[in-house]
Order: C-alpha cells, then sequence, then structure tokens
C-alpha cells in the first residue's frame, strides 16, 4: 500500500451499502477506495464504480472474484434500482418539459404550462424525487444551476426552478428541512410501534429494501401478515439454502469447526445452538433444548455426534465448546470415535478468564473503580456529557469490547488516550461554571482526573493488557480465521508485560495468570501447529524454537491425516518449507508473507510442497472461538415454547432464516466503532456497569435531559489502529526462549 495513504473513517452520511465493504483512505485531497476482500485499490470512480465491482458488472474497473456470494446479491439488487430510478427519470423530464405550450417563459425552448392543476396526475414518483431529478439530471437545471456544485444552494435552485418552470410542483412538505426528514419521521414511528430494536437500521438489508420500495414509486403495496408467513418466507429459506450449499463446498477443501453455543433464557431453559465455521462463511444449522440433560456427557457425545456426522465427519477439523466438565468428557469421547478430529474449549473465554484474574489484583480493581464512578457521573447527567464530548473532539470514554472483562481495560486504555483532554475539561471555564462541577459526583471527577496516582496506574495498566485485548479482537475477528495468530499472540502478551515490569518478581505474578488459564484450557497442538504454518511468524523466528514447536506439528500431523503414506510425504515436504525451497522462497512468495493471510498465501505458493499445504491451509482456516455468534434479536425459546407441531415448524424454519441471516451480516456489515453510542440499549450488556449509576433518585432522573444531548460523532478514534490488526502487533520477531518454555506444545491428555 502507498505510504501516504491516510485511514479515514466512513461517515454516517454514506448511505450507499457499498461503504459497508471497503476502507476509505485519503491520498492528498483525493479519496481512494480498497475491496475488503481482494484489497483492489481504487483511485477514482466512486462508489458506483466500486459497486460494480462488488456486483460482478462489467464497467470501468475489475471484478472481485473474492466477494461473498450474498454481497453480490445485494449490490446487483442496489444497482438494478439505482437503474429503475434513472429510467423513471429519463421517462419523467419529457413530460415535465411538454406538459404544456403556452408559457411566456423565455428560458425555455418550448413553452411550460403550469402544473398547478395537475397535482393529482401521477408520474410514479413523489414530489420530493421531481425535485431530485431536477437537480441531478435534467437540462432544467443546467440552465437554472449551471456552475454551481451538487449540494450547494440547493434553496435558491429550488425557488428558481418554482418561479421559472411553474410546472414544476414541488412539495416543500416533503423536503428536508434542518434534518427533519419526512421520511425518516415515517421509518421512526414504524420501528417505535413494533417496538424493534432500533439499531436495525444498521441491517445490510434495511437499504436495499428502501431501494426497492422507491424504485415501486407512489402506491407500492405492503405484503400482508400472511405472505410474509408464507410465499416469502418460503422464497427466503430456499435462498438461505443454496447460500448454505455454496458454503458446504469449501468444507471439504478448507476445513470446518463446528461451534456449539449454550445460552440460558429467562425461564431457566438451557439452549443449544450448532453453527458450522469456515473462513468463506459461518452457518446455523439447528438449536435444541437441553434442559433436561444438558449436564449428561452421555447426551451432548449423542448431540455433538449426530451433527458432526451431518456435517460429515472427514470435514471437520475440531468441534468448539465451553469448557464446563460435562463437555470436558464429552470431547474425549469425540475424539477417540472420531480420531481425525480434536475438540476444543472455547479460547475467547481463556483470554477473558486472564483478564478476569488481572482485573481481581487489589491495585487493578481500584483502578477500575475508580474509572467506573467517573463515567457513571458523565454518562448520567446530559450537560456534563456534552461538555466531555466537546472537549474530546466527540470521543466517547468507555469503550465496548467483546466481553465484559475486556471492556474493563479497553475503557481504561481510552480513558488513558483522552487524559490530556478530560483534564482540560475540569480545569475550564465551562466546568468552572456548570452547576454539577460542585456536586460531590462533580467534586470527585475533578479529583480522579487530576490524580496523577489514577493515571499512572490507568496507563501501566493499559500497556500490560493491551496485547490480550488485542488477541481477543483477533479471535472475535469476522475478517480472517484466528488459529494462525492466538499463539503468537499469548507470546507478545507475556513479552510485553516482561518489557514493562523488568523485575522476574513483578512480572512473574501476570506471567502466572496467563500460564494457568492456558494450561488449563489444555491448549491443542493446533495453536502451536498455526504458529508454525503462519509464514509470517515461521520466518521471524529463530531455528532452535522451531524444534520444540515441532513436537505439535506432529501431532496435528498424525490427527488430521489418517494416512501413514501422506503422513510421512507431509514430514518430508517441511523441510522444503523450512529451506523455503522453489516457489515458497520466490521473492514474491517472500513480500507476499505480510499482505496475505496464511492461507491464501500456502494456496497460491505452496504447490511444490501439496501435502503439507492441504494440511496448513486446514490448520490454518479454523477460528478458536464460539464467543459473538449468539444474536440478541432472535428469541429461540419462541420455538420451544410453542405448543402446535404446525407453528413450531414455522418458527424453526423463521429462525433458521434470522440466525443465517445475522451470521452473514456480521460479515458484510462494517460498523465502526464511531456509529457505536454507550447509551444504546444495544450495548447494555456490555456497558451497564460503566454508565449504570448506582443509586436511581427522583433528583437524578429531574436533572438528567436526553433530549438535550448532543449526538455522538463520527470523528472517533479507536482502540485498534487503522489496518490489519495483526500486522503491527506480529511484526516484530519471536527470540524469547523463556516465553516458549511456558508456550510449548504439550500432548494433550484430555
Amino acid at each position: 500500500m502507498e505510504l501516504n495513504l491516510v485511514p479515514i473513517s466512513i461517515t454516517r452520511q454514506k448511505q450507499d451499502p457499498a461503504w459497508n465493504h471497503c476502507e476509505v483512505f485519503k491520498n492528498g485531497e483525493r479519496l481512494q477506495i480498497k475491496c475488503m476482500y481482494c484489497g483492489k485499490l481504487f483511485k477514482g470512480g466512486g462508489i458506483h464504480r466500486f459497486k460494480e465491482h462488488l456486483a460482478g458488472r462489467k464497467g470501468q474497473g475489475p471484478i472481485c472474484e473474492q466477494v461473498p456470494q450474498g454481497v453480490r446479491s445485494v449490490m446487483q439488487e442496489s444497482l438494478n434500482g439505482i437503474l429503475v430510478k434513472q429510467d423513471k427519470k429519463q421517462k419523467l423530464i419529457p413530460k415535465l418539459l411538454a406538459c404544456g405550450s403556452s408559457s411566456s417563459n423565455p428560458n425555455i425552448g418550448g413553452e411550460v404550462e403550469n402544473l398547478g392543476s395537475h397535482d393529482d396526475m401521477n408520474f410514479g414518483i413523489k414530489p420530493i424525487s421531481v425535485l431530485n431529478t431536477l437537480e441531478g439530471d435534467s437540462n432544467v437545471v443546467s440552465k437554472v444551476g449551471r456552475g454551481r456544485k451538487r449540494g450547494r444552494g440547493r434553496g435558491r435552485d429550488r425557488n428558481l426552478i418554482e418561479s421559472n418552470y411553474p410546472c414544476v410542483k414541488t412539495d416543500l412538505a416533503l423536503v428536508p428541512n434542518g434534518g427533519e426528514n419526512p421520511i425518516h419521521m415515517a421509518i421512526g414511528r414504524f420501528l417505535y410501534d413494533i417496538g424493534v430494536n432500533l439499531d436495525a437500521v444498521n441491517s445490510v438489508c434495511f437499504q436495499p429494501m428502501i431501494d426497492a420500495i422507491a424504485s415501486g414509486g407512489s402506491g407500492v403495496v405492503p405484503p400482508s401478515c400472511h405472505d410474509l408467513r408464507g410465499w416469502i418466507l418460503k422464497n427466503v429459506i430456499e435462498e438461505v439454502k443454496d447460500d448454505i450449499d455454496r458454503n458446504k463446498a469449501m468444507w471439504g477443501k478448507t476445513g470446518c469447526s463446528i461451534i456449539v453455543e449454550q445460552c440460558r433464557t429467562k425461564n431457566g431453559r438451557v439452549l443449544l445452538s450448532f453453527l458450522v465455521y469456515c473462513p468463506q462463511a459461518t452457518v446455523f444449522m439447528k438449536s435444541v433444548d437441553a434442559s433436561h440433560a444438558v449436564y449428561s456427557a452421555d447426551y451432548l457425545f449423542e448431540l455433538l455426534k449426530q451433527v458432526i456426522e451431518e456435517v460429515g465427519s472427514e470435514k471437520v477439523v475440531q468441534v468448539i465448546t465451553n469448557c464446563e466438565e460435562p463437555y470436558l468428557f464429552t470431547g474425549k469421547r469425540l475424539m477417540e470415535s472420531f480420531p481425525s478430529l480434536y475438540w476444543a474449549p472455547c479460547l475467547a473465554h481463556c483470554v477473558d478468564l486472564m483478564l478476569q484474574d488481572f482485573s481481581n489484583l487489589e491495585w487493578i480493581n481500584e483502578t477500575i473503580e475508580q474509572a467506573k464512578s467517573l463515567t457513571r457521573f458523565i454518562y448520567n447527567q446530559s450537560s456534563v456529557l456534552n461538555m466531555m464530548r466537546k472537549f474530546t473532539s466527540g470521543n466517547d470514554v468507555v469503550e465496548p469490547a467483546l466481553t465484559c472483562f475486556a471492556t474493563n481495560f479497553s475503557t481504561l486504555k481510552r480513558m488513558a488516550d483522552l487524559k490530556l483532554n478530560l483534564q482540560a475539561m475540569v480545569n475550564s471555564q465551562d466546568w468552572l461554571e456548570c452547576p454539577y462541577a460542585k456536586k460531590p459526583g462533580g467534586q470527585a471527577m475533578s479529583d480522579i482526573v487530576n490524580n496523577r496516582s489514577f493515571w499512572n496506574s490507568c496507563m501501566l495498566i493499559a500497556r500490560i493488557t493491551y496485547p490480550l485485548l488485542q488477541v481477543l479482537e483477533i479471535v472475535g475477528s469476522k475478517k480472517r480465521s484466528a488459529m494462525g495468530y492466538v499463539y503468537a499472540g499469548i507470546y507478545r502478551a507475556k513479552e510485553t508485560i516482561k518489557k514493562e515490569l523488568v523485575k522476574q518478581d513483578d512480572y512473574m505474578v501476570y506471567w502466572n495468570i496467563i500460564d494457568n488459564r492456558w494450561e488449563q484450557q489444555r491448549h491443542l497442538p493446533l495453536y502451536a501447529a498455526g504458529f508454525f504454518l503462519n509464514p509470517k511468524l515461521f520466518y521471524n523466528t529463530e531455528e532452535h524454537i522451531h524444534n520444540d514447536i515441532l513436537s505439535s506439528v506432529f501431532d496435528s500431523i498424525e490427527r488430521l491425516v489418517p494416512d501413514t503414506n501422506i503422513q510421512d510425504q507431509v514430514v518430508r515436504e517441511i523441510n522444503l518449507y523450512k529451506n523455503a525451497t522453489g516457489d515458497l522462497g520466490r521473492p514474491m512468495a517472500v513480500r507476499a508473507r505480510d499482505n496475505l493471510l496464511p492461507g491464501e498465501w500456502w494456496s497460491i505458493y505452496g504447490g511444490g510442497c501439496p501435502n503439507l499445504q492441504r494440511l496448513a491451509i486446514r490448520i490454518l482456516s479454523q477460528t478458536c472461538s464460539s464467543i459473538g455468534y449468539k444474536p440478541s434479536k432472535i428469541s429461540i425459546e419462541e420455538i420451544h415454547n410453542t405448543r402446535n407441531f404446525l407453528e413450531r415448524q414455522r418458527l424453526s424454519d423463521l429462525v433458521f432464516v434470522q440466525y443465517n441471516l445475522y451470521l452473514r451480516q456480521m460479515v458484510l456489515q462494517k460498523q465502526e466503532k464511531d456509529s457505536l453510542d454507550p447509551l444504546a440499549f444495544n450495548n447494555k450488556d456490555i456497558l451497564e456497569d460503566w454508565i449504570a449509576d448506582n443509586e436511581v433518585s427522583p433528583d437524578n432522573l429531574e436533572s438528567s435531559d436526553w433530549k438535550s444531548l448532543d449526538p455522538p460523532v463520527g470523528n472517533r478514534t479507536t482502540l485498534t489502529p487503522p489496518g490489519d490488526e495483526a500486522e503491527d502487533f506480529l511484526s516484530t520477531k519471536f527470540t524469547d526462549l523463556d516465553i516458549f518454555n511456558g508456550l510449548k506444545g504439550v500432548k494433550e491428555e484430555i
């Protein structure tokens, strides 16, 4: 990538769905777009050209070969909607220009009659759309507003249009004024009426729905309830199944991971959801009510055995569950019954437990509680929150992460980043004049923000825990498979702590926490094998360390490659890899170690050692986590509460569709952190402890007015630097043998 490219955030004003699938950079005064799937950089042509790239349309640029089919379909629908609207505009303009022949207006070659008597005529487009048509495409606009930049002087253009062309009747009530768009008002009323989570507007299906409605013009007949429960649901089920069938074709090549997601409902029911992960997509298979036997290893074994056989045991690399005792025994039986796969506990949960143990240390817990008292005060007073956002340029001081414990440390890091902003606030004239500054909460806030000891603790905690947060970022990433990175991530976490604290007596406290949780999770040989087979990491590690890790690689070969003849060939090919022989050592391959995902690197350059190539792709294509796949908007419990068999089947199909659309959206939707509002209801579980006041009194309720609250703005800094979250984190060499002695792959005795 060119060095002078500066990453910028995508603002809310960019409504086109294609913005969700790219990264935007600034090169001087020009914006450049990078495809998040194939990495193609567009130096011009705008979002429409990029959308053609995703949609597979032959236009002014290349076609993306790596875009998921679901994304391609959405882009094609969006382009079709644009074509329909453009066609309607072209048909409308001649009607407008030919609407009369007796006007004395000298600005048009022909006379145009006032359409005031034709208000009831339906040209298939609303008055506001007529105005947009004239503004964007017609010769009328070129005469009225020639020389103006689009989007500027629109009010003057509208007056000129109405005065010079009385046939163009614009309904000003339909034109956005001061941000109050009547279309948005109508959408808002609908969402409020049905009680849906308001983050529904972030769905990748939302804009295509708006486009489809708009392309139909006025008088579009909405579907009935029976349509939605009938033929529409049937068609979408078939679409989802076709999408899953395309993903299944990849399971044989890359292998797959079966993920078991367990949740407990408000009524105490235990539900198990079964998902299948591969790099292309994660798909939902089914859910089961396991309340009656969730603690029975025999029941869990039979359940998982059935799912493995349904997927195909030869395709399954691992089964990921939580680490509770029944699953431990179940995992042992699965590995005995299926000798070509592994059972693995969720790694994200393992890292979260490390962070929990860190937070239980007295000095860290004390710092977290001080920070929480500060944020609780800020986020419960609208005027204080407005002032804070003013001094931080729109940034929030709380930072949601994958888990609650991770949120504690990501928020401490964000506060450390905003230290000077917060100090400027509490020492400003605005703060001195604020009535809350004199209240106990405000005085306590000033004391904390001006406390040097607090900030020293905050910054040290942020430095020693940041690598673990990055491990969670990698594990929870939907852009990359994590297996090739987690071993290096744990190494880097311990290395950072050692460099920060220097003395062995000081850093061993934290090393012991990490090693204890890591060993308790019975880390797989797959983690060390993933490290060994990731070329970016392997060629950055000293030779004698490779030999220690090879034992885990051999374990993986023996389990994942049943044929002993092929096992021997894989071992011979390892030497080709270690010595970078043939294509593996080409200058292109050397450069690509840093630019390609490890599985892609093997796919392109590993043809000289095909057996090792096949194994490497299967290992490096796996996830390590079951956290983050459970959608809050789907009530699977409703299925099991329904006693009518027909309706239960319909609800099962509905959840099947919803869950898989949600999983697809996790990949398609690129929701920037600057669009997250800490006060939003969907952030409640993660941020509750940071924004919820311990005591809710009538005085507090009366002094807080959400209607006076300024909304968050879109220029937030981010926890993870722009670009690839693993690149800088893992770019330096791995040479500390003391760390590897603690991380050395051990043969499992599960």
